[in-house]
């Protein structure tokens, strides 16, 4: 087939010329322009063009100008281009659709741009980015922040939606596109269909792996390929061969989009939502079944790899389950790499692809039997295959400021990865750790291979959300995150001053209670000092993050730069100045007012901000004091700012007038202890937390020092 040249893998980041990587670079831009155009050249009248044969997506005018708009944006952001070229286009086709639920999409009308618009605007980029690519520095390999990794970024982009553009013209009336001249090979379909083979389960034996692209990578990656998972995977057997559609209409004579017992709860929603009886690409005249394929429409071939979404596979692996009384599922993103690992000469820079992958072959699929991996078919390429993995970053990810919004916003357990890439695939998308994802219901040009889980467990691993909660994400940067202003820690002043005053004191460090821990910074820097800890807060919600990094897992959360823009930052123990792993700690959620009575005999009580998050500080005060040996130390840390948010009037612990005088929070505290304590110590600490990048909420606070006498 071989649209415009054999440039479709992706370039090498490294060599030894700095002029022959700019040539390899513009050839590559070059291609993957003329590949996208040569894609719409099939629309045969611009009427198409704003058509929206996918309701929750944008119709192709968008696609069209979007790609081009997006190295324009991306050039600015970079500050490597000043002036726009069309400030409409660059705004209308910035932001696409990511499927996020049936009726995400909304229907408002959008001032789209005439064709003659899109392409002339296509043809000024054009001219710019080769003009970029000729008068660039260069340096090798390309970095990251260099504008050389921009331009790639570009590429890679457009070759993503030169797939997912072709799965929605595959979608439109037949007449809206042109078949190609029978003399010209480019975007046409594989003839050779018949039935299909049949498949069979076959061994793959245990071993341990590391997922991750390291940085020091030859090729371009997506930020969520980078960091690193170390895992085991146990052995397991895999289909020989891709699902076909004769396999799956066995699955479909049975009753199974009739079934509700085969289908996920989500699936379920969806089946209502779509009503669908069959794969998209499917239809069924006078009792014969047909498949659209993106130019043409043909007796549905048997030994072709079925095309459905995620929940559809699903819903079949739960048949096959019950049908085979054996443990049936779709692979994990581990096990398809075990897979991967077995081909024989595997590279990123094919020079033939030995698959139907890279637009090498044809402009469709092809039969399940025709592109061997050793004693599995089609590893690589035909369709995509779903994977039980929901994606999420390996540790050490980190967004990429140019495109903080590529990955993250798919971190939430509901986008399963796709792996090994389409007929379609180029670039990025055919290399092994190509790491793309969408929402489950998504049509793509994506079926699956099934395994057995031979100990009757899928072996996925749980994903790692960024938290976007406001008030959690600024208690995560107040605790966690860099130091602001020049002032220490917050959390790490309050540990200074227990630790100091402990060992002035001479009180032993065996037990601490430590009461509004909130997210677990303090307990963490106290963890080293003390034999054990009790971490307790009211929330839930915050101790969740405690006890996340005491599990040595990372803490993703976001944090406001301005207005709706946020950063992305993560979080872990090893990477924070403390000298403990808080295997000390024992994080509880708890209503410091009535505590279990195991909670007792502490040498030291911190009450952290606690008291005016209170509903009744009077009580917690008195409750939890109790609850420390005689001569032990208690903390009370307070800015005694009331607020009925929290606490009724009523119950406030100070900030009133009583019979017309004034009554501070720190003289209704010492009043409620002086039978019991004497104040040892008082010490004015600085807290500050970041509400966006220009924001900042300084408050001097208190903590002070109480031993208990009696």
């Amino acid at each position: 087939m071989n649209i415009i040249n054999n440039q479709k893998t992706t370039p090498q980041l490294s060599g030894n010329s700095v002029e022959i990587k700019r040539a390899e670079l513009k050839e590559y831009f070059r291609n993957t322009w003329a590949t996208y155009e040569s894609l719409f050249s099939l629309i045969n009248h611009d009427d198409v063009y704003y058509l929206r044969p996918e309701p929750l997506r944008h119709p192709l005018i968008f696609y069209f100008g979007h790609t081009a708009t997006f190295f324009i944006n991306k050039l600015i952001l970079g500050k490597h281009l000043t002036q726009r070229i069309n400030k409409k286009i660059e705004a209308v086709c910035a932001v696409g659709v990511d499927e996020m639920s049936w009726d995400d999409l909304n229907s408002e009308h959008y001032d789209w741009p005439t064709v003659d618009e899109v392409r002339e605007y296509r043809t000024q980029v054009f001219m710019l980015i080769n003009q970029q690519i000729d008068t660039m520095e260069l340096s090798l390999p390309i970095q990251q922040d260099s504008l050389a990794w921009l331009i790639l970024m570009g590429c890679e982009h457009e070759r993503i939606h030169l797939e997912t553009s072709s799965v929605i013209m595959r979608m439109l009336p037949m007449a809206s596109l042109t078949e190609p001249f029978s003399e010209n090979k480019q975007w046409q379909s594989c003839p050779d269909f018949s039935s299909s083979p049949h498949n069979e389960l076959l061994r793959v034996p245990e071993q341990a792996m590391i997922l991750g692209k390291k940085s020091a990578d030859k090729t371009f990656g997506w930020d969520n390929e980078y960091g690193e998972l170390a895992l085991k995977v146990t052995e397991f057997n895999a289909s020989k061969y891709l699902v076909s559609n004769q396999e799956y209409l066995a699955f479909i004579d049975a009753g199974g989009y009739q079934n509700a017992a085969y289908w996920t709860s989500e699936g379920q929603e969806w089946l209502i939502f779509s009503k669908a009886e069959m794969p998209r690409f499917w239809r069924k005249n006078s009792g014969e079944y047909f498949q659209r394929n993106l130019l043409n429409e043909i007796p549905l071939p048997m030994n072709w790899p079925t095309e459905v979404n995620y929940l559809e596979a699903k819903a079949f692996c739960q048949w096959k389950s019950q049908q085979s009384q054996l443990n049936i599922a779709l692979p994990t993103e581990a096990q398809w790499r075990c897979l991967r690992d077995g081909l024989v000469g595997d590279t990123n820079d094919w020079q033939q692809a030995p698959a139907n992958i890279n637009l090498a072959h044809y402009a469709s699929s092809c039969p399940v039997d025709k592109f061997s991996a050793g004693e599995f078919f089609d590893v690589v390429g035909n369709v995509w295959q779903w994977s039980e993995s929901a994606i999420d970053g390996f540790d050490g990810f980190k967004v990429h400021p140019l495109y903080d919004d590529f990955s993250t916003p798919t971190f939430d357990g509901k986008h399963n990865l796709i792996k090994g890439g389409s007929w379609v695939s180029t670039g990025n998308e055919a290399i092994k750790s190509a790491r793309y994802a969408f929402r489950r219901h998504f049509t793509q040009h994506a079926g699956f291979r099934y395994v057995e889980n031979l100990d009757g467990k899928i072996p996925t691993t749980p994903v790692n959300r960024y938290e976007t909660d406001r008030d959690i994400c600024q208690q995560l940067d107040s605790h966690y995150g860099k130091t602001q202003l020049s002032q220490t820690n917050y959390q790490r002043q309050i540990s200074t001053s227990v630790r100091e005053n402990m060992k002035k004191y001479k009180v032993s460090a065996d037990k601490c209670l430590n009461v509004g821990c909130s997210v677990g910074r303090t307990a963490f820097e106290l963890s080293p000092f003390f034999q054990h800890i009790d971490a307790i807060d009211f929330s839930a919600r915050f101790i969740q993050y405690g006890v996340q990094l005491q599990q040595q897992q990372s803490v993703r959360y976001t944090s406001v730069v301005s207005g709706d823009i946020v950063d992305f930052n993560e979080v872990s123990l090893a990477e924070l100045p403390i000298s403990g792993k808080g295997d000390n700690i024992l994080f509880s959620q708890g209503d410091g007012c009535n505590l279990k009575v195991n909670f007792c005999d502490y040498d030291a009580v911190v009450i952290e901000h606690a008291l005016e998050k209170s509903y009744q500080p009077k009580i917690l005060l008195a409750t939890v004091s109790q609850r420390l040996k005689v001569g032990g130390l208690l903390f009370v840390i307070s800015d005694f700012q009331y607020s009925t948010k929290h606490t009724e009037k009523s119950h406030w612990l100070g900030g009133l007038k009583v019979n017309g005088e004034n009554v501070s929070g720190f003289d209704e505290l010492s009043l409620r202890l002086s039978n019991h304590f004497n104040l040892l110590n008082e010490i004015q600490l600085t807290r500050v937390v970041k509400q966006n990048q220009c924001t900042y909420i300084v408050t001097e606070t208190q903590l002070s020092v109480w031993q208990r006498i009696s």
